[in-house]
Order: structure tokens, then C-alpha cells, then sequence
């Protein structure tokens, strides 16, 4: 770094990433980012003398601020009268429903008429419109004071004119109750004093609370901030744990495989020599309880008796061999000496089968 550069210490650097955050949302600058460009930083600092925390210039922010009181003055003056409008729908309907039901006087069918009468003229004449007359002939050849003559009575409309405000106060008034009664539902039991009394504090209470949803709102975005990058430095730590770990793997673990893998193979042999050990020790304990003196004096005995049965029996295959080959020529005589011969060679096998066991069992 040349020596005319600007430096950026520790707690100046904090400063510029506090007003990067608040001043300049977009600008997710990281420390590295600062350090290598000092410049800019100052940059930074310089700008947010003349923004807000929105990104406007001071001048335009002001004037925006103007701009949006202005258009909420509009907006409160339309909603009045919006309000009042949807109010009077509202009345018009009621009074519709009671004239279906029957249930109307005369005063009512009359303040009913007169209302119709004097909202119908006066939406022809907002559709005629100011302007019209210089611009555009008149729709139907009609002019204002033509729609004018047809007002009702001056007498009948000041009649209405009194009876509407007390019917529009008593139906916001209902209105009012109802939005109370849903902001705080323990209040649907009140007297009609107390309501009223908490409807002049519901607007301030939906106002503090508008108020602490905005503060919750900055709140959440400053924290998705910090989450965010409290992620990206979390990562950067995980990629940095997982080269030091595949490091270490390649360094130490294939060194240290081979002289683990022989240590194992020398146990698995070691182990296996002493199960074959302990599985012969076991098998030549079994035999010990099972074969006493008594039984193996007795089996040589059996065997001396097999051995000698099988001699017999061995002289007289000879002889029936030497029979058959003497009346090998002969038919049925013949076969029977085949079977007869076929019947001492099994029996030989038998004995000579037996004597073999026995013959193991001693051993």
C-alpha cells in the first residue's frame, strides 16, 4: 500500500460497516472489501452525510416526505367520503329488507324516497361533469339545471338531511362496537358508555400497534442482516475446517493405515488360534464324559467280535464267489447264488462299517 492511501482502523472500519448496513442496504460490504479499497470507504462516509437511511439526498427525501403527507391528506379526505358512501349503501340495503318485510311507515318509504331521489340526481349530475360543457355537447341535450329541477323538496330534503346524520352516526357507531368488539372481544360485555369511551382509545391503541409491528418489522431486517452474514462467516470457517480436515486425512491417516491394518490382522490371528483352541478343548472334554474305561473296554470287545464276524464272513463270500463262478453257467440257480451273494457283501459292509467306528470311538 503507497503511503498517501487512507487507512481504515479497527473502530473507523466498524463505523463504515454500521452506515453500509443502515444507509446502504445493497452494499453488504465485508472487512476484506473495506481493506482493499480504503478509498471507497471513504467514499461511503462521504455519501452518508448527504442520504438518508432510505438512499435519497436529504432535498429529495424532503421533498418525498411532503409529496406522501399531501397524498395521505388526499387519501383520509377520499376514505371520508368513501366510508360515508358505503354507509349509506348500507342503509339503502336495511331499508330495502324491511320494505320486502313489510315493516316500513310512511315516514320511512318517504325518507327512503327522498334519499333515492337525491343520491340518483346528483350521480347524473357528477356524470355530466364540469367539463363538459365547454368540450363536448351534453349527453341526451340534458344540462345541469335541467337534473337540478328534478331535487326534491327543499323542506323534504332538510327532513332527510337530519334523519340520515342520525341514521349514519347510529350506523357507525354499530360499526365502531363491532371493530372494537373483534380488537378486544372482553369488551363485548361492556355498557354502551364504556365502549364508547374505549373507541376514542382504539385509534391511539391500532396506532402504537401499527407502530410496534413497524419497530418488529426493522427488527427482523436488521436480523436477517446479522444472519446473513453471520452465515457467510460461518461458512467461510466450515470450508476452512474442511481443508485443515482433508489435510490431516492425507497426511496422517494413510501413514498410520497400514500399521493399524496389521495390528488388526495380528489380533484376528490370535483370536482365531484361541477359538480353535478352546472349540478342541471343548470337543475332547465331551468325549472324556462320554467315553469312561468300562465303555471302552467294551467297545474292544465289540470290535474284537466284529473283527472276527467279518473274517466269517469274508471266507464265505469267498466261497460263494468261487460258487459262482462254478455254476456261473446255471439260470435260476444262478440268480439265487447272485443274491445270495449280493446279501453277505452288505452284511460285510455293515460290520465293517461298524467296526470302523468303533475303531474312532477308541481312538
Amino acid at each position: 500500500m503507497a503511503s498517501g492511501d487512507f487507512c481504515l482502523p479497527g473502530e473507523g472500519m466498524e463505523i463504515v460497516q454500521q452506515v453500509c448496513s443502515k444507509q446502504f442496504p445493497p452494499c453488504n460490504l465485508r472487512e476484506e472489501d473495506l481493506l482493499q479499497n480504503p478509498h471507497f470507504s471513504q467514499l461511503l462516509l462521504s455519501l452518508s452525510k448527504h442520504v438518508d437511511e432510505s438512499g435519497l439526498s436529504l432535498s429529495l427525501a424532503k421533498e418525498q416526505a411532503e409529496a406522501w403527507k399531501e397524498v395521505r391528506l388526499h387519501k383520509t379526505t377520499w376514505l371520508r367520503f368513501e366510508v360515508l358512501q358505503r354507509v349509506i349503501q348500507e342503509l339503502l340495503v336495511d331499508y330495502y329488507v324491511k320494505k320486502q318485510d313489510t315493516s316500513l311507515t310512511s315516514e320511512d318509504k318517504k325518507f327512503l324516497e327522498t334519499l333515492e331521489h337525491r343520491l340518483l340526481v346528483t350521480e347524473l349530475t357528477q356524470i355530466l361533469g364540469p367539463g363538459q360543457e365547454r368540450e363536448a355537447p351534453m349527453l341526451l341535450g340534458l344540462e345541469k339545471a335541467d337534473l337540478l329541477e328534478l331535487m326534491p323538496p327543499s323542506e323534504d330534503f332538510a327532513w332527510m338531511r337530519a334523519r340520515l346524520q342520525l341514521e349514519v352516526e347510529e350506523q357507525l357507531k354499530r360499526k365502531c362496537f363491532a371493530l372494537l368488539c373483534y380488537h378486544d372481544p372482553s369488551s363485548d360485555a361492556d355498557s354502551e358508555t364504556l365502549k364508547a369511551a374505549k373507541v376514542w382509545k382504539l385509534a391511539e391503541d391500532m396506532v402504537a400497534e401499527k407502530q410496534q409491528c413497524q419497530d418488529a418489522q426493522s427488527q427482523h431486517k436488521e436480523q436477517l442482516v446479522l444472519l446473513e452474514k453471520k452465515s457467510t462467516t460461518y461458512t467461510q470457517v466450515l470450508l476452512r475446517c474442511l481443508t485443515l480436515l482433508q489435510r490431516l486425512l492425507r497426511e496422517h491417516r494413510l501413514q498410520a493405515q497400514s500399521k493399524l491394518d496389521h495390528i488388526n490382522a495380528q489380533y484376528l490371528e490370535v483370536k482365531c488360534s484361541a477359538m480353535i483352541l478352546k472349540l478342541r478343548m471343548e470337543e475332547l472334554k465331551i468325549v472324556s464324559d462320554t467315553y469312561t474305561t468300562e465303555n471302552v473296554e467294551v467297545h474292544r470287545i465289540i470290535r474284537d467280535r466284529l473283527e472276527a464276524s467279518i473274517r466269517l464272513q469274508e471266507q464265505d463270500m469267498q466261497k460263494s464267489r468261487q460258487a459262482l463262478s462254478t455254476y456261473e453257467v446255471l439260470g435260476e440257480d444262478f440268480d439265487r447264488l447272485v443274491k445270495e451273494y449280493t446279501r453277505l457283501k452288505q452284511a460285510v459292509e455293515n460290520k465293517r462299517w461298524a467296526l470302523q467306528e468303533f475303531s474312532r470311538s477308541d481312538s
